[in-house]
């Protein structure tokens, strides 16, 4: 797609007042790279059938490991990013880390994705 390809104005005239209401929203620069940060990890497919595999239930990383038909390591390291990014939590049973989502905002950030891509 090229510049052409883009709709653009005819006129030029800046709309201070759109402008001014758009600034008092923006946030600043440290958010906006801390939500481009957790947007990158919702961006892998590994990750985001973890995270669906989690909105049914509390599960351990040989279950999960099954399910996506891959190593426990690998599992491990997608958990890593996960939990590093708060979107996962842990919990020790026996000899076993049962892995759960972190809280509802994960269960509303991934039914809104697909409530957005099924439209």
């Amino acid at each position: 797609m090229s510049v052409l390809d883009v709709e653009q104005c005819e006129d030029k005239t800046i709309h201070t007042a759109r402008l001014k209401v758009v600034h008092e929203n923006m946030p600043d620069e440290d958010e906006i790279v801390d939500l481009a940060e957790l947007f990158k990890v919702f961006g892998d497919s590994t990750r985001m059938k973890i995270l669906f595999a989690l909105t049914g239930a509390e599960i351990c990383v040989c279950d999960l490991a099954e399910e996506l038909k891959m190593t426990q390591s690998a599992v491990s390291h997608q958990l890593k990013i996960l939990k590093q990014a708060h979107l996962v939590g842990s919990r020790r049973e026996g000899k076993s880390i049962f892995y759960f989502l972190a809280d509802e905002h994960v269960r509303t950030i991934i039914d809104q994705g697909r409530e957005h891509v099924e439209e």
